[in-house]
């Protein structure tokens, strides 16, 4: 669905609603890949209308990005925005990245100049590429159509390139500015997010302003909670974002303190949105910085987030794909291995019935698609553990007595770590059964008698359980 529809349809159903969305970005490590995820899903419990994931300088996390944003949207399961940029990106790469996310389900572009690529001062365009986020614009919505929903940034001090050296945008440079965010509007954006600042007095006359020369669509503000002061001096500086004094002097004191800053950042965050509300703006956008404590504190202290009610109608989140959403059923067993049946049924032309229904349909074929969505670090794990020589068939009978005996923690067929407890109690004969060629992936032993809660034998995971 797109950002746009879900703000409209919240405020038709009701105007005093806020809704609020995240932003991340892509980490440099695979762990650190694997951490936001974590993160992602217990932030993404608290129903934000979206998140955005954002697009690396020169196009440096391009591959990374797009991976994030196809499991955000297929398996953390929230509506997701992309960052796409013209840096370094002619139109054959910036279509590969629009048709790769469209065949994914997703329908959100935050279509964006770029920043100069790293070692350089000033933006270039590169050869069969665009020059502005303007003609990005219009080439998405020239052979793309309505499908994509599109944002575009707006900056109440002027783009950083029309800030001079004082720290102000004249007033020349700043009318400019705004006509040119009026013509990215008018190319085809149906939506503006803005970039950070800290003077909700400047945001709120850069609405005004826009208003004034006829931009109409939603103008969501962006809020970045401070976290620690030389992050806060190094972003507004990069960004010639203007510190108010009451900011300045109140973060001198405190600034070693890492909590007190953070502390002061949630506060100061919670104003900010507060002020912003009260002139009749019902969308905020926090950038988390990939942390949570700040973004979900300030949401805390507004009355939007609230730990003790967090919706989920159904076992599983449901998928915001635009080709699945209509989704209500899984088989059960698989309805518990979300990225597991994300992957096995990505493809399928008829879902929801696919595979489960008439084998005649040309979506019910082989399951080949074993390798399913793993944090990256099970599967170098994987690849340490079971990418070995097999140079006879008891070879292969070894490894799996191996796995049976718990010397080996993963396993292909399934997402879990090791063996279940209860197995761990037929571990010699499962190692004889194995070394003789009768390879077993999903055994259980038969239990009479164990009580419900036994730490080993859980009361629903054998069929042959009974009370006692």
């Amino acid at each position: 669905m797109k950002v746009i529809e879900k703000i409209q349809a919240a405020a038709a159903a009701d105007p005093d609603r806020v809704v609020f969305s995240f932003e991340f970005f892509p980490p440099k490590t695979e762990d650190g890949v694997d951490n936001l995820f974590e993160r992602m899903d217990r932030m993404v419990a608290h129903n934000p209308s979206f998140c955005d994931i954002t697009w690396g300088a020169g196009g440096s996390t391009a591959d990374l990005t797009l991976e994030i944003a196809n499991k955000m949207q297929n398996v953390i399961c929230v509506e997701t925005m992309m960052h796409l940029t013209c840096t370094n990106m002619p139109v054959e790469k910036i279509d590969h990245a629009l048709q790769t996310i469209k065949a994914n389900g997703l329908q959100n572009v935050l279509a964006l100049r770029g920043d100069p690529p790293h070692g350089q001062d000033r933006f270039v365009q590169v050869e069969g590429g665009f020059a502005c986020a303007r003609d990005l614009v219009k080439h998405i919505r020239a052979k793309y159509g309505d499908y994509f929903g599109i944002t575009v940034a707006g900056y109440p001090e002027a783009h950083p390139d029309m800030i001079g050296n004082d720290g102000v945008a004249t007033p020349e440079s700043y009318q400019n500015d705004l006509a040119y965010l009026k013509s990215k509007v008018d190319a085809g954006a149906d939506l503006i997010i803005t970039q950070l600042f800290y003077d909700t007095d400047i945001f709120l006359k850069f609405v005004n302003d826009c208003r004034q020369i006829g931009i109409t669509c939603p103008i969501v503000p962006g809020i970045m909670p401070i976290n620690n002061y030389r992050g806060f001096l190094r972003m507004t500086g990069f960004c010639k974002t203007k510190i108010p004094a009451e900011i300045t002097a109140a973060l001198e004191p405190i600034k070693d303190n890492e909590e007190a800053v953070k502390s002061y950042g949630i506060h100061l965050g919670t104003e900010m949105c507060k002020k912003i509300l009260a002139h009749g703006i019902k969308t905020l956008h926090l950038y988390t910085l990939n942390m949570e404590k700040s973004a979900l504190g300030i949401l805390m202290n507004l009355g939007l987030v609230e730990e003790s009610r967090i919706s989920r109608s159904l076992p599983w989140r449901r998928p915001t794909n635009v080709l699945r959403v209509k989704e209500d059923v899984r088989p059960i067993f698989w309805a518990n291995r979300p990225k597991s049946y994300i992957s096995r049924t990505i493809g399928w032309d008829q879902y929801p019935h696919g595979r489960w229904g008439d084998s005649c349909n040309p979506s019910y074929g082989a399951l080949t698609d074993y390798q399913f969505m793993r944090p990256r670090s099970r599967d170098r794990k994987l690849i340490e553990e079971w990418a070995v020589p097999l140079r006879t068939v008891e070879d292969v009978h070894e490894r799996f007595k191996l796995f049976c005996l718990g010397r080996l923690r993963t396993s292909p067929w399934t997402e879990l770590d090791g063996l279940q407890p209860e197995t761990r109690i037929i571990n010699d004969q499962l190692e004889r059964l194995n070394i003789k060629g009768f390879l077993t992936i999903n055994s259980q032993p038969a239990v009479n008698g164990e009580r419900s809660d036994s730490p080993s034998v859980e009361g629903d995971s054998c069929g042959h359980n009974s009370l006692s």
